[in-house]
């Protein structure tokens, strides 16, 4: 019997390890695919509302060459469910970012088979993951491409820098709060802890997304909206009510960037005061002061 028993902990241990080092990789492969589902939707809703402008206002969409109900359905009912996921995880990075608190869509039950919050995270991933994927495959279908926009402004580069590190922060807060923990109970069963090679998948990830489309697209959101309203256009339609959101996601993703940087130069500050803290109470110094 203790020879059975030795012989079973043997070949476990022997195949435990193989089986763990094929899990991380497709862990880390999968949290940083659902991590960029969130600029992949700002891709997306910056096309819709470049697409909307040139509809509405130019007239020159190519309209007769895509169906009317899947066009429809792109710029109203997709966008509208995007709209309302990016701004709630928005929000709640804002919220974390000024308290260093997380906001939880649902409060945990005791009950083990009672879950909750990880119901939540999962019915926002795949209400995101569908979203994404209706609208990558209408926006093909139906030639809309923002690279072609001549819409607007072009921003500064410090503002391109701000909007940017603001969008990864809120990339990283849907990937802990709403990723993260649907993934690991999925795969592990349990909570783990993030590696770096994860923070190193999603930064790389997330700058060749920036560079290969986002740099070029994303600033529809913002323009649109302000050259009809530079244009003295009335935004009262529906059209308005999507040109108002789009501008008040990309202003409160510039807000996150500068509340990160912010808070870098006070970390830095503090850094700088408790070094030079250390160093003035220092033996040497001390003694130096005796002397005198």
């Amino acid at each position: 019997m203790v020879w059975l028993n030795w012989q079973h902990q043997k070949v476990k241990h022997l195949l435990n390890p193989p089986a763990i080092s094929l899990r991380q990789p497709f862990h880390i492969l999968t949290i940083t695919l659902l991590s960029l589902l969130l600029p992949l939707s700002f891709l997306l809703l910056s096309r819709f509302s470049n697409a909307h402008y040139y509809l509405l206002s130019l007239d020159s969409f190519p309209s007769s060459q895509i169906s009317s109900f899947l066009l429809s359905f792109l710029l109203y009912t997709n966008a509208t469910v995007l709209y309302l996921i990016v701004s709630i995880i928005s929000t709640t990075t804002l919220v974390h970012s000024l308290t260093g608190k997380d906001v939880t869509f649902a409060s945990e039950s005791p009950k083990p088979i009672l879950r909750p919050r990880l119901y939540t995270a999962w019915i926002f991933i795949c209400t995101l993951q569908v979203c994404v994927s209706l609208g990558i495959e209408g926006s093909i279908a139906a030639g809309i491409d923002g690279a072609s926009s001549t819409v607007g402004m072009e921003r500064s580069l410090l503002s391109r820098l701000i909007f940017f590190l603001g969008l990864h922060e809120t990339m990283l807060h849907w990937s802990r709060v709403v990723v993260r923990p649907a993934v690991d109970d999925t795969i592990f069963g349990v909570a783990t802890d993030e590696r770096w090679a994860e923070r190193a998948a999603m930064a790389a990830s997330f700058g060749t997304l920036c560079w290969w489309k986002l740099r070029d697209e994303v600033e529809s959101l913002v323009a649109v909206a302000e050259f009809r309203l530079g244009s003295e256009v009335l935004i009262l339609s529906r059209s308005g009510v999507a040109d108002f959101f789009a501008w008040w996601l990309y202003y409160l993703t510039v807000t996150i960037g500068m509340i990160k940087i912010v808070k870098g130069f006070m970390w830095l500050g503090m850094l700088l005061l408790c070094r030079r803290a250390v160093k003035g109470s220092s033996p040497d110094s001390s003694g130096d002061e005796d002397k005198v």
